[in-house]
């Protein structure tokens, strides 16, 4: 169990103290100024150092006001218990930064309408689409940003949008990751049909007929579905890269999109085959709620291999209570697997840094003993900017999906309440780390977090970039990137919808404003950068759809009212696509 930190007390000031007034001869008893020099020389002398220390005082007055205008990372506040802090106003619309993430999303969707309309990719820095296939688009981005645009208001260009999709078709003779289509694509469709008041069948119909070719994936001995799918021969096809093995990620990240599909068609079938794969899973032993990344479909089997909360692992936990609260809570064993995962995760993930105790979560990597020749699972100090994701998914589950007052009454917690509480607000706490302690203001892609003290106090850091090599010549690691990802900004909506606190407001203006400064282009769009601790940065041609329909739609989000995609009514997929809760019909 991870221990609550008592807050910092404040110093006592010492009282203010008020000097003698000093006895100043009169001008005319005087005595000469010693060197000899005359007495009408004084009052010039005495102009120009008044003129130097008005001069000095408004020099500091400005940078007293730029410092609060633009702190260094150093100074951003990260105590979430300060109790100066005014906390727990209503959640009202921020005008001022709403309408600035607004500007931002007109930037992005503009560019990408201009120079790409309709291709799976944008790359801003050449003004240039390209696709998944060569067989042709598959709606990848525009379609992933169709709930966006209503939601933000812009009907002309989701108009546009509407009628590219209704001369889109799915018959592709390539394949397509299964996981990937169904998160951004049928999801997409599903959110977009949902808000057009469910009145516009023709995103129904697609969702169905890009879901009919999906579910040849899931025929395998067990259930399990492929990786990839050919949509035109409604063939599923094994990951040739890991041996035909599906991660648990693929396998249980398809369930809010297809069980949404069932209830809105009257079809059992699309249902069924998510629910199997979550029996296959819950039939499977896990160490105390956590589960290797890898599966065979053959077999149903976990499969020896990495233990962990980031890639081919974050969204199937994340999904656990997402599957609870999207039925309505008429699923309670998705609730109780949550719970058992939130304790896993607590018990052998969960550590605090060398020097600052900033809590991050860990990987097991299976190892063999050169000793004694036993596989073991080696704790390795790594963690993804994907799991900042849990963040949100402990406050969630926590507050049964933003059910309960906010804030909520902390005395009304049980021990594993208080837990998931406190562990999801320090996650985030050093999420945001990550983003205010680059020379960006940006979080790198991974990090990795010194084990000894010195190396924190050496570098001035609690975690580092791992693979940097010396030199101005080197490439930037890999794990250097920022690649506007979401998940950081997902999980201080959901804290600021949860608590009420302003301080995930604050945080969130800030990684904003580092976007703007940082990827915005002056000619349209905005794109990752290579290396979050170069400046001045260098750009990658490529601006991923997850800046429009996820961190953006966050950001956005977060400077709203409460009642704009209602937690407790709302359930947003993995690429923060809303789908309405349901009590299931059909089931």
């Amino acid at each position: 169990m991870v221990k609550r930190k008592d807050a910092a007390q404040p110093a006592a000031k010492s009282p203010a103290t008020t000097p003698p007034t000093a006895k100043v001869a009169p001008p005319q008893q005087r005595p000469p100024a010693a060197g000899g020099v005359a007495e009408q020389q004084q009052p010039s002398k005495f102009r120009f150092a008044t003129l130097l220390f008005r001069i000095a005082s408004l020099a500091f007055a400005l940078y007293t006001l730029y410092k609060r205008m633009y702190p260094p990372p150093s100074t951003v506040d990260l105590d979430l218990d300060n109790k100066a802090r005014i906390r727990h106003a209503p959640i009202e619309r921020d005008p001022l930064r709403q309408d600035a993430v607004l500007e931002a999303f007109k930037h992005s969707y503009r560019a990408y309408e201009k120079d790409a309309f309709g291709s799976d990719d944008y790359h801003p820095i050449s003004h240039r689409g390209s696709n998944m296939s060569p067989a042709g688009p598959v709606g990848y981005f525009l379609i992933d940003s169709l709930d966006s645009l209503l939601l933000t208001g812009l009907t002309d260009e989701y108009r546009r949008a509407r009628d590219w999709v209704e001369k889109l078709s799915f018959d592709l003779d390539d394949k397509f990751h299964t996981f990937e289509i169904t998160i951004r694509v049928l999801g997409g469709l599903l959110s977009a049909y949902h808000y057009s008041g469910e009145n516009d069948q023709m995103l129904l119909d697609k969702a169905v007929d890009l879901a009919d070719r999906l579910l040849p994936a899931f025929e395998t001995p067990s259930g399990l579905p492929m990786s990839f799918v050919n949509l035109a021969q409604r063939q599923g096809i094994p990951d040739p890269d890991n041996r035909g093995m599906t991660s648990v990620a693929e396998a249980g990240t398809l369930q809010l999109e297809f069980k949404y599909l069932s209830h809105l068609t009257g079809n059992r079938v699309y249902r069924d085959k998510v629910e199997k794969v979550m029996e296959v899973i819950r039939a499977q032993p896990s160490k105390d709620g956590l589960v290797p990344i890898f599966m065979t479909p053959d077999t149903g089997s976990f499969v020896l291999s990495d233990i962990r909360l980031g890639s081919r692992g974050d969204s199937y936990y994340e999904y656990l209570s997402k599957q609870y609260f999207q039925t309505n809570r008429t699923e309670p064993v998705y609730r109780q697997m949550h719970q058992v995962a939130m304790r896993g995760i607590a018990q052998h993930l969960v550590k605090k840094s060398t020097t600052r105790g900033l809590v991050y979560t860990s990987e097991l990597l299976p190892r063999r003993n050169a000793a004694t020749g036993q596989i073991e699972l080696v704790d390795t100090p790594k963690q993804d900017h994907l799991v900042c994701f849990l963040g949100a998914t402990l406050l969630l589950g926590v507050t049964d999906g933003n059910t309960l007052p906010v804030p909520p009454d902390e005395s009304q917690f049980d021990e594993h309440e208080t837990d998931d509480w406190y562990l999801g607000k320090q996650l985030i706490r050093t999420c945001v780390d990550t983003y205010v302690e680059t020379k960006t203001g940006l979080a790198p892609e991974i990090v990795y977090f010194h084990t000894h003290p010195n190396d924190a106090k050496k570098y001035g850091r609690e975690w580092f970039i791992n693979s940097r090599k010396p030199g101005p010549d080197q490439e930037p690691p890999i794990d250097a990137r920022n690649i506007l990802r979401p998940e950081t900004v997902e999980s201080l909506f959901v804290a600021y919808r949860v608590t009420g606190d302003p301080i995930y407001r604050e945080w969130g203006w800030k990684i904003f404003q580092a976007f703007e400064k940082h990827c915005r282009l002056p000619g349209g769009g905005y794109a990752s950068i290579r290396d979050v601790d170069e400046l001045p940065v260098r750009h990658e041609d490529r601006m991923e759809t997850f800046w429009i329909s996820e961190t953006l739609k966050y950001l956005y989000l977060l400077f709203s009212d409460a009642d704009v995609i209602p937690l407790d009514r709302y359930t947003l997929n993995t690429e923060a696509h809303p789908l309405p809760n349901f009590t299931p019909k059909y089931w």
